[in-house]
Parts: structure tokens; C-alpha cells; sequence
């Protein structure tokens, strides 16, 4: 076979490393995106709907994505609900992060600071969560191990407020304390079960308590 006098066309150059880079943290960014769409999207709806109402086509509906989008960075309504709960926990440790930054810490920073937290929606959301995995094994399956690692994370936020609670006794006790009787406040508010009047006076009153609960200052 004769040569063929026509030069052959040149193959497209390959991009460099660095365009090839920022190919892949522009993909990496609006994965991330997509994926908090869906997570604020599952949030949305669990406060609108409820979790039994809460389903896969709601929340793509919500989130303005299609089911085969979500389903690219979702395998299952599970894997969206664990991503979900990991974020409702992180927004609250968010805010001990930036408590923990200012120069001085007052027992009154812990309380109001996860007492703000706690009117928000999404702890809305995350109590539904609580409620329906009593009766829904494959739920409690994924809350329960989240729920023990938020737990280890909030005691590390609430050490590095107050290092000088390090090695107490009461530690536990003190954080124990300040969640469920903060967390049982915001529930009981919101299903018109104590007088908003009250607020206020029960906040002050845990905050002496747990006061009391401090380790004597060391001379």
C-alpha cells in the first residue's frame, strides 16, 4: 500500500498537570456542592414533612436535582439520612469551634451557645430523627454510632472552652447536664410545653448549676 501523501492530522495535545489539576478540584468543588444541596435539601424536608414523609424523590424535588443526580452521590435514602445526621452534628460543633476562639470563656458561652443552636431547624430536623429511630431498627442502626462520636467531639469542644475542667470528676456530669436539660427546654418549647417566660430563668439556673459543679480554683 502506498504511502499516504496527506500529513496526519496531530493529536490533540494532553492537558499540563496544573490544568489537569484544576480540572479535578473544579469536579471536587461542585460534588461538594451538589452533595450539601441534598444534605440541606434532606434537612428541609424532614422539618416540612417529617421523616416518615421524607423520601428520595421529595428531597431531589426540593433540592432542584433529578433522581439519577442524586443517586450519583447517594447510593440509598440511608446513605443520604447518615450524611444528613454527620451534618446536623457538625453545624453545632461549628459553633463551639468559634466560641472556643474568643479569648475568654464564661460558663455562660457554653450555654447560650448551644442553646442558639438548638432553635434552628435543624435540630428540628435531627429530633425527628431521634423519635422515629425508636421504633425503626435500620434509623437507630445509623444515629446510635453518630450520636457516640458527637458526643466524644462535643466533650473535646467543651475541653478546649474550659481546660481547667480537664481531669474533673464532674466533667461528664456537667455536660451530660447542660445537653439534656438544654435539649429537653428546646423540645418542650417547641411542642408548647413550657412558657417561653421561663426561657430565660432556666438558662441562668443551669448555669449555676453547673457552676457548682466546677473544680475548686487552684491557688
Amino acid at each position: 500500500m502506498a504511502l499516504s501523501r496527506t500529513r496526519a492530522a496531530r493529536p490533540a495535545p494532553r492537558p499540563t498537570r496544573p490544568a489537569a489539576d484544576r480540572t479535578r478540584t473544579l469536579q471536587a468543588a461542585k460534588a461538594a456542592q451538589t452533595r450539601a444541596r441534598l444534605i440541606d435539601a434532606t434537612v428541609r424536608c424532614l422539618v416540612k414533612h417529617g421523616y416518615a414523609n421524607t423520601t428520595t424523590p421529595k428531597v431531589a424535588e426540593e433540592a432542584g436535582l433529578s433522581r439519577g443526580a442524586m443517586v450519583h452521590h447517594f447510593e440509598n435514602g440511608s446513605a443520604l439520612i447518615k450524611a444528613a445526621i454527620t451534618e446536623l452534628h457538625e453545624k453545632r460543633l461549628r459553633a463551639f469551634r468559634r466560641a472556643a476562639e474568643r479569648p475568654e470563656h464564661e460558663v455562660t458561652d457554653l450555654v447560650e451557645t448551644y442553646w442558639r443552636q438548638l432553635q434552628k431547624p435543624a435540630f428540628i430536623a435531627f429530633h425527628e430523627l431521634a423519635v422515629a429511630a425508636r421504633t425503626d431498627a435500620d434509623l437507630s442502626s445509623i444515629l446510635s454510632p453518630l450520636q457516640d462520636e458527637f458526643r466524644e467531639k462535643f466533650n473535646a469542644q467543651a475541653e478546649a472552652l474550659f481546660p481547667e475542667w480537664l481531669g474533673s470528676p464532674n466533667f461528664a456530669l456537667a455536660m451530660t447536664l447542660s445537653q439534656t436539660i438544654l435539649e429537653g427546654m428546646a423540645i418542650s418549647l417547641q411542642t408548647g410545653g413550657m412558657d417561653p417566660a421561663q426561657v430565660e430563668p432556666m438558662l441562668r439556673h443551669l448555669e449555676a448549676q453547673i457552676r457548682a459543679l466546677a473544680p475548686a480554683a487552684k491557688s
